[in-house]
């Protein structure tokens, strides 16, 4: 690499710190750095003020909690999930985040489907202010919620998913089935409850704070509609039956969980959601 082109640049700062966080010790990254063409000054330089900045960074955050998650050592292909076993498509460490196929069958998503499409409104979001909810522009969405346990097709999906999750049932929100129309989209967002609002206080007497995500898509639209990650650079396109699940352990954007709904461009998307939270939601 040439000496006039060696400037540190932001994705060159995110490389070092995603390596350090996986494990890999400052003289294997710096190694790596010098193979890769870097002088070794500016490698050191770079290598130093990132760590540095990072650690002061890491110490001033909220203390991690534990959370959700399938059971991925040895890498398998297939998970048990009860009544069910559910495929291993993709997973992301930083974000913690698992791409699931065919944790829903065809008839399930018809029978969700279904049973919602009578009760939809316009979706909702947390008023952060108070702790209530609103209507919210970046939220284009019609929807509606299950209570837990609302009928016999939910409770089956319920116990699947604290299988596969390894968290308790009685942990969940009520599911949440969502419309996508063409030109409906969510705009990225986090799923936590920001600890800065005045409102977050009021949301988490009822469970604590929300620590995973599980998006399943019921029914696919003809394009558009990906469910987005942008600090991952990640899209994962809505297929129905399969879902993404998405943890994590601190209320803050450490976590990477940034994520949207990209808008539908033809056809609908159809989506069921469940947060989960820390203790039992009532």
């Amino acid at each position: 690499m040439p000496q006039t082109a060696q400037t540190a640049t932001p994705a060159l700062r995110q490389w070092i710190i995603d390596q350090a966080e996986a494990g890999f010790a400052p003289d294997a990254v710096l190694a790596s750095m010098r193979a890769s063409g870097w002088s070794e000054d500016v490698a050191i330089a770079t290598l130093e003020s990132t760590l540095t900045t990072h650690l002061q960074t890491r110490q001033t955050l909220p203390a991690a909690v534990p959370v959700p998650g399938p059971a991925l050592h040895g890498d398998p292909l297939w998970l048990d999930a009860g009544d069910r076993q559910v495929q291993v498509l993709s997973v992301l460490r930083n974000p913690q985040l698992v791409v699931f196929g065919n944790l829903l069958s065809g008839d399930e998503c018809d029978a969700l489907v279904a049973l919602a499409a009578p009760r939809l409104s316009r979706s909702l979001t947390v008023e952060t202010q108070s702790g209530g909810e609103e209507v919210h522009v970046d939220r284009t969405s019609d929807g509606m919620f299950f209570t837990r346990g609302d009928n016999p097709l939910v409770q089956r999906i319920e116990a699947r998913i604290a299988r596969l999750l390894h968290w308790p049932a009685q942990n969940g929100e009520g599911l949440q089935v969502l419309r996508y129309q063409p030109g409906a989209q969510y705009k990225p967002h986090y799923d936590y409850f920001d600890p800065a609002e005045p409102g977050t206080p009021t949301i988490l007497k009822r469970g604590g704070q929300r620590v995973g995500t599980l998006i399943m898509y019921l029914k696919s639209p003809e394009q558009g509609g990906a469910t987005t990650f942008p600090d991952a650079h990640l899209q994962v396109a809505p297929q129905r039956g399969n879902a993404v699940f998405f943890s994590y352990d601190r209320a803050h954007p450490s976590t990477r969980t940034l994520h949207g709904g990209a808008p539908v461009l033809a056809g609908e998307k159809w989506i069921a959601t469940k947060w989960l939270r820390e203790r039992e939601f009532n």
